[in-house]
């Protein structure tokens, strides 16, 4: 089951899992760019399902819940989310207040509905999309990444209660990622990884790390910042972030 399979990363992970063969259930606010994913998964041999609907609304919730009822599902990926930038104090308080709803309490609650699910049959995984800016404070980006720091610190604490039960948990916090998440970000972003690498790599991950962080770009920031301390990270954070962020709100499954 993937969420956010309309777009981004989401469609990545699901034409990857289709290739190996898995039939899917899709979850997405696009009908038509869930049917267009839906006619690859197919073609690849796969059965689907697709779910439209606001992850960010209990009827969507329900709607996904419903759907995967009757199903064997034994790997969860959410990657239903949505990102901001530009001063906190310049957005519209009602479009982050859907940002905790989509990126923290949907995914708290899509995990709480499908863990007993995957313990009782005693094996599965569960994909939680992090980010590069979960590590750290981030200004002109602060709300986004106090909601990828809030999914970061539930993988990590949700992969050591679970792996005794047979489900594996991780963490993917890719870097900047080349889908439309800057544009509706009002960002410019220079060099960013391609969807396809992130959900190659973040698969090949699971059941062997905790947090994998996709792409060289993740992987070669991360070397760069985590020597310093905390505070440090966020002086490096509000310098890349002011040349990055603009004024406005993007919304999608993507991840940047």
């Amino acid at each position: 089951m993937v969420t956010g399979a309309s777009d981004g990363i989401g469609k990545a992970i699901a034409l990857s899992l289709a290739a190996e063969g898995f039939s899917l259930v899709l979850a997405g606010r696009s009908r038509d760019r869930l049917d267009a994913v839906a006619s690859a998964v197919s073609a690849a041999g796969g059965q689907v399902i697709v779910v439209p609907g606001d992850l960010a609304r209990q009827a969507g919730l329900n709607a996904l819940f419903e759907a995967a009822a009757p199903l064997d599902v034994g790997l969860v990926v959410l990657a239903a989310g949505f990102g901001s930038s530009g001063a906190f104090l310049d957005g519209d308080v009602d479009h982050e207040r859907e940002m905790v709803r989509l990126n923290c309490e949907s995914v708290m609650l899509a995990t709480h509905h499908f863990a007993p699910r995957l313990v009782a049959r005693g094996r599965g995984g569960i994909i939680l999309m992090s980010s590069l800016v979960a590590f750290q404070g981030v200004p002109w980006a602060a709300h986004y990444a106090a909601t990828k720091a809030y999914v970061q610190s539930l993988a990590e604490g949700l992969r050591r209660e679970l792996a005794p039960r047979g489900v594996d948990v991780l963490a993917s916090a890719p870097g900047p990622v080349s889908t439309g998440f800057a544009t509706r970000a009002t960002m410019t972003m220079g060099k960013a990884e391609r969807p396809e690498v992130v959900a190659r790599q973040t698969l090949a991950a699971l059941g062997r790390q905790g947090t994998v962080r996709p792409g060289f770009l993740s992987k070669l920031l991360h070397g760069s910042l985590a020597p310093l301390p905390r505070w440090g990270r966020v002086l490096i954070m509000e310098k890349v972030m002011r040349g990055m962020a603009g004024r406005g709100h993007g919304e999608n499954a993507v991840r940047g």
